[in-house]
């Protein structure tokens, strides 16, 4: 499917022939705050937060990825409803902590931690620093030897099990830079508990992002159990195993694809026959359908055998269709009726000087005329998280909606913000 695949979804609906984000015109927010900007729903946030809690079990740990989207105001909201923080830097931790997440209910995941990095972990007395490799053990172990505090250390494990994703967001294969074999991880596991200021209390897998089938997640969650009970019987007796994140999203049809309780019956079940407490790392799911990126056509172009529309949002605030080839569907603001509705196909592209930069190719919308403004759609997740400054553009402003009412949670850049710095 392509353009508009469909029409409205969720929180995003039209009223009158105008999108809505619940009850707010996304029209009225791009004339109050201009455009590019990031509308997000606070419903569909919390909604889709509550879920996971309402699915999981009573005892599990349900840590939200900050790398998803880690704007305070959105981290806020997941921390007064009872989630936990899964982090993968010391930039994040502190967004987590400063935001108010409980240190016990953060993890901290990543494979190139700074030693600043797990001092401030220490510091914190989080739930658990993930170690993948022996050399970062090595590190964390002469910290707390410094300090002689006792520092709770889980393992992700690279479990090589093949998905069905973008090569460059799976995760979870032997030839990738995450997590340790399982024979590695016995061992650091072992060197955890001999070690006076070490104790073992997890172990973990994270198989990749954006993966649309439950399969590969219940057999890691078997693979994963099977590997605690091996070294419960070894004395080893761990108390959580973390299946990580990483479930997709249909940015074709706008639906969560699998269910949230689909999955998570496939990967609690395991977990808790085999008596280990759950911990579950969504990032994805929880914000990504929660956010559109309004943005307004400057000019239309035919040339070479295509109709380009020039918006002014690009691959800086979007990089998601330029990176991985993501398919975001594009929708009016305002539904055109009548001679105009008849579809022309475009290309939706930027300004920014790279034939990469687009937001959507082949996209059948109706005539398209310079001010005409345009939703894409999914974009919560991974999109003003991974926006950049390049080109000397401004990083765009951000809104979280409440019914009819809409907060500004991001100031949008000034120009004076590039020479933030600089010497």
């Amino acid at each position: 499917m392509s353009g508009n695949e469909f029409v409205g979804y969720g929180r995003f609906q039209y009223h009158h022939q105008q999108l809505h984000c619940e009850n707010t015109p996304l029209a009225e927010l791009a004339k109050s705050y201009g455009t590019p900007l990031y509308v997000y729903s606070r419903a569909a946030i919390l909604e889709n937060a509550r879920t996971f809690l309402a699915q999981a079990p009573a005892s599990a740990l349900v840590c939200y990825a900050v790398k998803a989207n880690g704007n305070p105001a959105i981290l806020r909201l997941l921390v007064e409803i009872g989630l936990g923080a899964d982090v993968t830097s010391g930039g994040e931790l502190f967004l987590a902590l400063h935001a108010g997440f409980p240190p016990e209910k953060i993890i901290y995941s990543g494979v190139g931690k700074l030693r600043h990095e797990i001092e401030a972990a220490l510091d914190a007395n989080i739930c658990a620093l993930h170690v993948e490799s022996a050399m970062e053990l090595e590190q964390i172990a002469a910290i707390a030897s410094q300090r002689q505090q006792v520092v709770s250390i889980g393992v992700r494990v690279n479990p090589d099990i093949p998905v069905g994703t973008h090569p460059y967001i799976s995760t979870g294969a032997a030839q990738h830079k995450f997590g340790v074999s399982a024979e590695t991880a016995v061992t650091l596991l072992h060197f955890a508990a001999s070690h006076p200021w070490l104790k073992p209390v997890g172990i973990a897998a994270h198989i990749g992002s954006q993966i649309q089938e439950v399969a590969p997640f219940a057999t890691s969650a078997d693979f994963l159990v099977g590997l605690a009970d091996e070294l419960a019987s070894s004395g080893i007796h761990l108390e959580y195993v973390d299946v990580g994140g990483g479930l997709g999203v249909n940015y074709e049809t706008g639906d969560q694809s699998p269910k949230i309780e689909d999955w998570i019956r496939a990967v609690a079940t395991p977990v808790e026959s085999a008596g280990y407490r759950l911990v579950l790392e969504p990032g994805r799911a929880i914000v990504a359908g929660a956010g559109v990126l309004l943005t307004q056509v400057v000019y239309t172009k035919p040339q070479g055998g295509k109709q380009f529309a020039i918006v002014d949002a690009a691959m800086n605030d979007l990089l998601r269709p330029t990176l991985y080839s993501a398919h975001h569907a594009i929708l009016p603001v305002t539904k055109v009726t009548g001679t105009l509705k008849v579809p022309v196909t475009y290309d939706v592209v930027g300004p920014i000087c790279e034939t990469g930069d687009f937001l959507g190719k082949e996209r059948p919308l109706s005539l398209l005329s310079p001010g005409d403004l345009l939703a894409v759609c999914h974009a919560g997740a991974y999109g003003f998280a991974m926006s950049n400054n390049y080109n000397g553009r401004l990083r765009p402003a951000e809104v979280l909606v409440d019914d009819e009412t809409a907060q500004l949670i991001r100031q949008r850049q000034t120009y004076e913000h590039l020479l933030e710095g600089t010497c």
